[in-house]
């Protein structure tokens, strides 16, 4: 539906769908606790929804509208919701990083400093493109040395964008690195739930029992381009046809049935509910209005009255006509 959306206009920049990842972000997020946090990167939409962010909101985000979660500010690649502590999606690779290390330490403050009963575990994600990058190998020495609640999930999916993973690497095995910093290092399966979600158990209950970090590498594939600007043409034909076969939502539809788990009727239900969620979303998020103008400068700049609810005060309106008279100036030239 993303895409369907995009192509008719309705979302706008770049919009990164998830397809062929889903049993990474389900395996983890649906052991959480509501005061575990999750920090995504620009597949955002997805982690927001497995997090319980609902429907409504986050399709309405993706439009642009004043009903998303961040009141169509945030767009595709960048959810927030104080909620469901989701603390955003980033855009930048590299960027939730530090912050999901933030989060983990503020938990670990509560727990040691403040004496609280706190057990809280903060979820990092990010691909494997992030994991060549700085702030991913000075995030995982602070974790490790303070032994934050932190588990680094990467999904793997083979491809940052156009640059296959072992090309772009020394040593392509991501969960190598945890090791060299003192942390467990996992590797697993990102195409079946049932795997992710045994590690992740134990990933996140070490977390919680005070033990430190841990860095899973979800081996996974996005069936669609990087982003739906993405022509993907640089991926060969038949790689992408060998791991379409290993579809994780078929996959477990395959598992249930084998192990007598669920009924046809039961998974057409669910597929049912999935569409009526879908299309609801889809409706609210049309009729929903754009963002006001009055809002354009708002959590920009500081706002004595608290955090840019209110009308423009007078300096924002003159910086908008100086910037007007900027504009006008260079067409002129």
């Amino acid at each position: 539906m993303c895409a369907q959306m995009y192509y008719r206009g309705k979302m706008f920049g770049f919009v990164h769908l998830y397809n062929g990842q889903e049993a990474v972000s389900t395996g983890f997020i649906k052991l959480l606790k509501q005061e575990d946090c999750v920090v995504s990167t620009y597949c955002d939409h997805v982690h927001a929804l497995t997090e319980g962010v609902p429907a409504r909101q986050v399709m309405s985000e993706l439009f642009g509208k004043t009903t998303g979660c961040c009141r169509g500010k945030g767009g595709s690649m960048h959810m927030f919701s104080k909620e469901h502590n989701v603390l955003g999606g980033f855009a930048f690779i590299g960027e939730g990083i530090p912050v999901a290390t933030g989060a983990a330490f503020t938990s670990k403050y509560k727990r040691e400093v403040l004496k609280e009963d706190c057990d809280e575990v903060t979820l990092a994600f990010f691909g494997d493109g992030t994991c060549n990058n700085g702030q991913f190998f000075e995030c995982l020495n602070m974790a490790a040395l303070w032994k934050l609640p932190i588990v680094f999930v990467v999904e793997n999916n083979l491809w940052a964008i156009g640059m296959s993973h072992l090309r772009s690497t020394s040593d392509p095995q991501i969960w190598k690195k945890g090791p060299a910093f003192g942390m467990p290092g996992v590797h697993v399966d990102g195409m079946d739930v049932l795997k992710v979600m045994e590690v992740a158990q134990e990933a996140i209950g070490r977390a919680r029992r005070g033990k430190g970090p841990t860095l899973v590498e979800c081996e996974t594939y996005r069936f669609r381009g990087h982003s739906l600007a993405d022509p993907d043409e640089l991926r060969d034909p038949a790689e992408k046809a060998h791991y379409a076969t290993r579809d994780p939502i078929t996959a477990l539809k395959k598992y249930l049935f084998e192990n007598n788990l669920a009924s046809e009727a039961e998974l057409k239900a669910i597929d049912k509910k999935i569409d009526e969620i879908i299309e609801d979303s889809v409706e609210f998020a049309y009729e929903s209005p754009v963002p006001a103008r009055n809002q354009l400068l708002e959590n920009v700049f500081a706002d004595p009255r608290g955090f840019g609810i209110g009308p423009m005060v007078s300096t924002d309106v003159r910086i908008l006509n100086l910037r007007k008279e900027l504009l006008r100036c260079s067409l002129k030239v």
